[in-house]
């Protein structure tokens, strides 16, 4: 796993510079050479980024790319963050699921509305099954699992506290129980993890209530760094 593109830091690790560019025009993507990390690359990024959108990533092995890495990510990002933990121990230390997809996203959903359902339950429904049989932008075929654990790595869980979920007739309040159930799912990833509920949020909470999301990340990567600098790590 390279360093990611799409990060912004202030050392030269830097990835993502952007100009006021069109919509339409490419992202231009910089990689190094061998044995150069993305300092190498800086320089010419900054001055790219004048004009364009400009990345650049350090390829595994190169540059920052061991450093250890705390993954932040809402709803099916969340979820995916969630899952890639426990099998890489050795570069995940830290995690932040912001009102992640819950691990039996099917089976509650499913459980919940029939498939007699008809109305806004019934769209909800069937968006649900083709998202998760791959009907997405990235082809993502997404199952239900158990929450597997990841050790004692530092884990918040954020959820929202705006039940957005009642809008749905007949069906909300269900809904909005099972999703609460799932967030609580989450903590078993971690024997380290705490629940936040953003009070004024609905769905995207990094949007609603960012100062939220930001506290809990820097509280993990403070409590990450304390791990990752232990004798022995």
């Amino acid at each position: 796993m390279g360093a990611l593109a799409g990060c912004e830091d202030e050392e030269p690790e830097a990835l993502d510079q952007a100009a006021a560019v069109s919509s339409d025009e490419p992202v231009v993507v910089l990689t190094a050479g061998l044995g150069d990390g993305l300092d190498e690359m800086a320089d010419l990024q900054k001055t790219l980024a004048e004009r364009n959108r400009v990345c650049s990533y350090d390829r595994l092995g190169e540059g920052a790319s061991d450093r250890p890495v705390v993954l932040a990510g809402h709803s099916l990002g969340g979820l995916i963050a969630a899952r890639y933990a426990p099998g890489h121990r050795d570069r995940v230390a830290g995690l932040v699921l912001v009102d992640a997809t819950s691990p039996t996203t099917l089976a509650d959903t499913t459980g919940l509305i029939p498939e007699s359902a008809a109305g806004p339950g019934a769209e909800l429904r069937a968006q649900v099954l083709a998202v998760c049989g791959g009907a997405n932008p990235e082809e993502l075929v997404i199952a239900d699992d158990e929450v597997r654990s990841v050790g004692d790595i530092p884990v918040e869980v954020v959820q929202h506290g705006t039940p957005y979920l009642q809008a749905v007739p007949e069906y909300g309040p269900g809904l909005e129980r099972a999703w609460a159930q799932g967030q609580r799912a989450w903590l078993g990833v971690s024997t380290r993890s705490g629940l936040t509920t953003a009070t004024r949020s609905a769905h995207h909470v990094h949007v609603d209530e960012q100062a939220v999301v930001v506290g809990a990340v820097q509280r993990v990567v403070e409590q990450a760094a304390k791990v990752i600098g232990r004798p022995g790590r």
